[in-house]
Formats: C-alpha cells, structure tokens, sequence
C-alpha cells in the first residue's frame, strides 16, 4: 500500500525500541520485546494510518539516535518528538531538518523543572522559532506546578494522554482544562488506559476548548499495557467518543497544522 493510498489519518504518538539499546538508569520500566520500525510502519499500513510521530520513551533517556535513524529511513512517513537535556548545547536546525518537530518531557516519579529558568527560556526561544512543541506527561498537582509557566510559554504545548485525569482530583482536571483553553495548548486524546476517567475529562475538555487542538495518538506498543490494548480497540474508543467527523477530518488537519506536515 502506498502512502498515497492511505488515508489522511496520523499517529500522533507512538514509541519504536529493541533490546539492546542503552536504557537510562533512572528508568521506570525495562522492555522486554522489540517495538522496530518495521513493527511500527506494519501497524500504520494495517490501519490505513498514511503517518505517525515517534515519541522518544522515557527509558531510552536522551540518547535519540535510534528514534531518530527510524526518521532517516522514512522522511515522508515520521515526525519525532525527541528528549533533550536543556544544559547542554543542541543543533536544533539539524534535528529540525531530520523531522524533529517537538521536545518531550515526562514528569512522571519526578519533579517538574523550572521552566522559567535560564536555560529552559532558552531552549523555548529556539523552539518558537522553529515551530517545534513542548509535549509534557504529567498528573495531579504538577499541573498546578506548572500551569503559570505553560501558560506564558511562548512556542506551542501539547498536554500528553489528556493530562492523567484521576477520578477524584477535580482541581487538576479544572488546570488541565483551563490550559487546553489557551490557543498555544494542544491535548493529546491518547492511552485512556493509564487514566481513570479519560470519557469524563474528553467531555470536559471538549465542553470548554472543542476538538480544534486535539490530537489523536495510539501509544502503540502500550508500554506496561501489552496484554489488554490493541490500535483498534483505543481508535474504536477515539471514534466513538469524538463522533467521526471529528476524528476523521478534524483531528489530522490539528495534526498537519501542529507538525508542519503538507
């Protein structure tokens, strides 16, 4: 099947991986399998999805080197959100020609940075100038940690797996909201598996912002949810709880837009 011939549909998160690659230390989860990218690139063509963007996993740390060989082999087909350590020094044009389009920060177990420090300002200044996004995993009161530097962020962000919505943390969901409301915010409809209540907090985003910056991801392999999740059961989910008009037109046209994708 030829990307012509796929649907306009895109992936806005997934993870490629083997064993054998060099995993961080303070990693909270250990692969025990082989998630490639002819994996990755099978599972697209089996759902008629013509594009996806890999994420770099949080157990890889910042070595990007095998998410971004996975770019140079399929430029038309991936974009990458890499992670990168903001004191040291980057060449973001080079990783912006070689599909980069965003930098990844996974709050989870840890505590969030300071983004309005010096090196962080920094680095927002050169994303902004290249259309890159900040896409932030976190849950709980770290949104409320971070939401008055999100707020003033100046490039766009991307609230991951629709902010963790826990069913009793109503003050969380309120900041959530309140930041997807923001026109440089952008939120990920992904991985309902790792929330308690991700149709409650779909319907309260949708409610206050629309579907006009939502994004829709698979989170394909499923890290630590292998055995219970599959890409058509989580689209089926997606479907039915956007209608599919919105997931068919609106959500790839957001992901076009966001990723600079023609």
């Amino acid at each position: 099947m030829t990307l012509r011939q796929l649907s306009p549909s895109i992936d806005t998160h997934a993870h490629v991986f083997h064993r054998g690659l060099a995993l961080s230390d303070s990693r909270r989860y250990t692969p025990t399998y082989d998630a490639d990218t002819s994996d990755y690139l099978a599972q697209l063509d089996r759902h008629g999805v013509a594009r996806g963007v890999l994420i770099q996993p949080s157990f890889l740390g910042t070595d990007n080197s095998y998410l971004l060989g996975a770019l140079a082999q399929h430029p038309e087909r991936l974009r990458g959100v890499v992670v990168l350590d903001p004191r040291e020094d980057h060449d973001l044009e080079k990783l912006n020609a070689q599909g980069v389009r965003g930098i990844r920060l996974n709050l989870i177990g840890v505590t969030p940075p300071d983004l309005d420090s010096r090196v962080w300002r920094a680095l927002e200044k050169r994303m902004g100038e290249l259309g890159w996004h900040l896409e932030v995993q976190a849950r709980g009161r770290q949104w409320d940690e971070l939401t008055d530097s999100l707020t003033r962020w100046s490039s766009s962000v991307v609230i991951d797996h629709l902010g963790l919505p826990a069913r009793n943390d109503f003050q969380a969901r309120k900041t959530v909201a309140t930041l997807a409301a923001l026109e440089h915010v952008w939120v990920k409809v992904s991985a309902p598996y790792r929330s308690e209540v991700p149709e409650r907090a779909l319907a309260e985003l949708l409610d206050t912002t629309g579907p006009a910056r939502m994004l829709f991801g698979s989170d394909w392999p499923f890290t630590g949810h292998e055995t219970n999740c599959s890409t058509s059961a989580l689209t089926a989910w997606a479907r039915k709880q956007l209608g599919e008009a919105t997931f068919t037109a609106t959500l790839p046209a957001n992901a076009q837009r966001l990723l600079q994708w023609k």
